[in-house]
């Protein structure tokens, strides 16, 4: 009786984790890459399938709308906005319905980074004088706002760790931008690039275990090309080779290919590769810039580093 009952339990196990996998296939083919187009006139938020197929447009204003980042469960995009006279964190759906204000600030906030729980927004905020641009973190709803960064040069281009503990940065206090990392406090800032050139916009990998990020460290500062290093700062590797422009990576939620931004063909478009620089396809074509490429990396695409799925630990516990 009790065999019986075992492997009843491991049949049922192996069909729950089969679904789970399933699921997870799911979620990789259905993501989204949300995206900024001039193409009707002026900067709006676009969204495609991962592909370049299906691009339609989401946000529809006179003004400026940018910065698009998913949240973690892909029901709504954060993004950046001049609608109300300057730069603002806004929040809709995923199908560009029910736009909200979630900063008011007389000063310029833009740049969200929405935390892999879903629970938390980092954005670069200019709100307190006498400072460059700061990172801040808030509530999802708009609500306790945070300054993590205080500092007199420019802080910018926050992007969490898939474990949440973390944030990845941009900064020029030493002289030239390069790749920071904190704590989701504020604290234990610690430098992970070193160049005599600029390091901008980091971007994490699904496992924690790599870093993205735009340099012009061996070119001037309109030759920016696409580099990847271990979260630690270590075995950097350039991935892109162009004498143009390089920018703005976002990694697939399985962590197999990076969207970036390239202006190799005369303006500025979506292109992917694999993440060793091999497979480059482009995805945008419109005689306009599309720039600010964002994946949806949904938080059952990939288990982040150090993590197993209870129901793993839950099936060996059946079999012992």
């Amino acid at each position: 009786m009790q065999r019986r009952y075992s492997l009843a339990h491991f049949i049922f196990a192996v069909v729950v984790v089969l679904g789970l996998t399933l699921l997870m296939v799911c979620v990789d083919v259905q993501a989204q890459i949300a995206f900024v187009s001039h193409r009707d006139g002026n900067a709006e938020i676009y969204v495609m399938d991962n592909d370049g197929g299906n691009q339609r447009r989401l946000t529809n204003n006179p003004q400026y709308d940018g910065s698009p980042s998913w949240s973690p469960d892909g029901k709504r995009i954060a993004f950046t906005s001049e609608r109300n006279g300057n730069q603002e964190i806004y929040v809709m759906d995923a199908d560009g319905g029910n736009q909200l204000n979630l900063t008011n600030n007389p000063k310029h906030d833009w740049s969200p980074s929405w935390a892999p729980d879903g629970k938390r927004i980092a954005f670069v905020s200019l709100r307190d004088g006498g400072f460059g641009p700061e990172i801040y973190v808030m509530d999802a709803d708009g609500g306790n706002e945070q300054r993590l960064t205080k500092n007199l040069s420019d802080d910018q281009h926050p992007s969490w760790s898939p474990d949440g503990k973390r944030l990845a940065f941009s900064s020029n206090r030493d002289g030239n931008y390069e790749i920071y990392v904190m704590d989701a406090d504020g604290g234990n800032q610690q430098r992970l690039t070193k160049s005599i050139k600029n390091d901008l916009s980091p971007s994490w990998s699904p496992d924690g275990e790599r870093v993205a990020f735009s340099s012009d460290r061996q070119g001037d500062f309109e030759n920016f090309n696409i580099y990847v290093m271990d979260a630690d700062g270590g075995n950097l590797r350039k991935l892109t080779k162009n004498p143009v422009d390089g920018r703005s990576p976002s990694w697939s939620p399985g962590g197999e290919r990076i969207a970036f931004v390239s202006e190799r063909l005369g303006n500025r478009e979506i292109y992917v590769m694999d993440t060793d620089g091999g497979n480059l396809r482009r995805l945008t074509n419109n005689r306009h810039d599309d720039t600010n490429s964002a994946w949806l990396n949904s938080a059952f695409s990939v288990s982040p580093a150090g993590k197993k799925f209870i129901m793993w630990g839950w099936l060996k516990e059946v079999n012992r």
